[in-house]
C-alpha cells in the first residue's frame, strides 16, 4: 500500500471523482447515440464492451472498450498528476466501483473488465501490458470472454511485485476480487459448460 500522504478530505475528493468517471456507462451511451437499442434488453443485458458486441456493431464494441478503458485510465492519470500514488490508489478503487455499481443505474453496471485493464495500464504500463496480454490468451485460447477476465485478474498478482509496483499489490487484490465477484456468474456457466462463446449470443 502506499504512504498516505493527504488528508481525508483530499483522498475522499478523488474517490468522488473517480467513482463519478467509473459510473460514466459509455456502452450504454453509445447503443443509444448509434440506433442499437437498449442493451440491457440485447445479450446478457450488460452494459460492457462484450454485450455490446452481441448487437452486431464492431465499432460500437471497440468504443465501448477503448472508453471503458479509458475512464480509469484518465481516473488514476489525474489523481497522481494532482495529488500523489495515494490519491491514484484511491481514485482507481472508485472508478472500478463505480463502473461496477453506477448509481445512474441503480447499481446495477458492468462487469470492470475494459476499466480493470485500464486502471493497469495507468497505475503501471509494464503490468498493465502483461494484463491485457493475459485477457487475449485466457479468451481466445478458448472463444471465452469471461475466461480472459479471470486470467487476467490473476495475473496482475503476480506481475505487480514481479515487476516493481508492489505497493499497488493489496489495490490489485481488491481489484481482483470485485472482477471475480462481478463475474461469478460467468465462473459457474464455464464450470458447467454453458458459457457463450466470443461472437455468440447467449
Amino acid at each position: 500500500m502506499p504512504v498516505l500522504e493527504h488528508s481525508a478530505a483530499i483522498l475522499g475528493l478523488w474517490a468522488v471523482i473517480g467513482y463519478l468517471l467509473g459510473s460514466i456507462p459509455f456502452g450504454m451511451v453509445l447503443a443509444r447515440v448509434m440506433g442499437l437499442g437498449n442493451l440491457r434488453d440485447i445479450g446478457s443485458g450488460n452494459i460492457g464492451a462484450t454485450n455490446v458486441l452481441r448487437t452486431g456493431n464492431k465499432t460500437a464494441a471497440a468504443l465501448t472498450l477503448l472508453l471503458d478503458g479509458g475512464k480509469g485510465v484518465v481516473a488514476v492519470l489525474l489523481a497522481r498528476a494532482f495529488g500523489g500514488e495515494d490519491t491514484a490508489q484511491i481514485a482507481a478503487l472508485m472508478a472500478m466501483i463505480g463502473h461496477c455499481y453506477p448509481i445512474w443505474l441503480r447499481f446495477a453496471g458492468g462487469k470492470g473488465v475494459a476499466t480493470f485493464l485500464g486502471l493497469m495500464l495507468a497505475l503501471s504500463l509494464p503490468v498493465g501490458i502483461g494484463c491485457c496480454i493475459a485477457w487475449l490468451v485466457g479468451a481466445f485460447t478458448v472463444r471465452i470472454s469471461s475466461m480472459g477476465a479471470i486470467v487476467s485478474s490473476l495475473a496482475s498478482l503476480i506481475l505487480l511485485p514481479a515487476l516493481g509496483a508492489g505497493h499497488a499489490l493489496f489495490l490489485g487484490l481488491v481489484l481482483s476480487l470485485i472482477l471475480l465477484w462481478r463475474h461469478r456468474g460467468n465462473i459457474a456457466r464455464i464450470r458447467a459448460g454453458t458459457e457463450p462463446k466470443i461472437g455468440q449470443k447467449p
